[in-house]
């Protein structure tokens, strides 16, 4: 997702702070992405690599594609020094999380989905849908497929979104029952994903079926490679900005309200 990003932002002509950071202690190893070379810092340095670079460079916003253990030490981090983020990273503690940013009054983007096209317009529809109809699948019985990289540890933070939206709904589901599928052989044989995107992927598939069986409906959306995201993370960046520029009473975003604002650019 890094690199992903990277050449999202080269493409959006924003300017790219050439630092990022490692979980080793790997100092001065230098990557070529998007044109650009990245100086990589190992946690050593990270805390003061990066006030350095918040102070060189005022308008800095912070992207974090991580790993989930890292989340909530990269958040108070992010909070002490004062830097805005945006935090593309999947679960780790949720809660103290947006305790931490609340308590520093850092500005920051939570999403832990950031294809706004694809994905994030289907979360909103589907939450106005159980706020305005509560209970309308009530006794219906729920099945949920996510199909990731395999390297992606934890459940899809979207999935979790949609079945919180399914229970209101009046479905009853455990998280646990969630099918997780994470075999390149199975994601070519049973989901159906390209081979050549096995590496980077989303497919989802969320299927209800009426007490008596008699009445079926099937939610799907299936994401090849990364750009989607990439593009709506460069988007919450550009609107996480504006707001810091405008010193905007409200400090916590989700890719929602980046979905409302709408000036964000589009992407052909």
């Amino acid at each position: 997702m890094g690199k992903a990003v990277i050449e999202a932002a080269v493409s959006a002509g924003l300017h790219l702070v050439p630092v990022s950071f490692s979980s080793s202690e790997e100092s001065q190893k230098t990557v070529h992405v998007g044109g650009k070379d990245i100086q990589m810092y190992g946690p050593s340095e990270r805390e003061s690599i990066l006030a350095s670079a918040f102070d060189e460079y005022p308008n800095l916003v912070v992207v974090d594609y991580t790993v989930p253990t890292a989340v909530n030490d990269n958040a108070e981090l992010y909070c002490k020094i004062g830097v805005p983020f945006v935090m593309g990273t999947t679960a780790g503690d949720r809660e103290q999380l947006y305790k931490t940013v609340e308590d520093s009054k850092v500005y920051a983007v939570i999403s832990p989905q950031m294809g706004k096209q694809v994905v994030v317009a289907f979360i909103a529809a589907m939450e106005i849908m159980a706020e305005q109809f509560p209970g309308a699948f009530s006794g219906y019985s729920l099945q949920v497929m996510e199909s990731h990289q395999a390297f992606k540890l934890d459940t899809s933070g979207t999935a979790k979104e949609v079945i919180s939206c399914f229970q209101k709904l009046g479905v009853s589901f455990d998280l646990d029952e969630i099918q997780m599928i994470r075999d390149p052989e199975q994601q070519l044989e049973m989901v159906g994903v390209p081979e050549e995107h096995l590496s980077g992927h989303a497919f989802h598939l969320y299927h209800l079926t009426s007490p008596d069986q008699t009445v079926s409906f099937e939610f799907q959306h299936n994401v090849c490679g990364r750009s989607v995201y990439a593009e709506g993370t460069i988007d919450a960046t550009i609107f996480l900005a504006q707001k810091v520029r405008s010193k905007a009473e409200k400090r916590i975003y989700n890719m929602i309200d980046v979905l409302r604002e709408g000036n964000a650019p589009s992407f052909d």
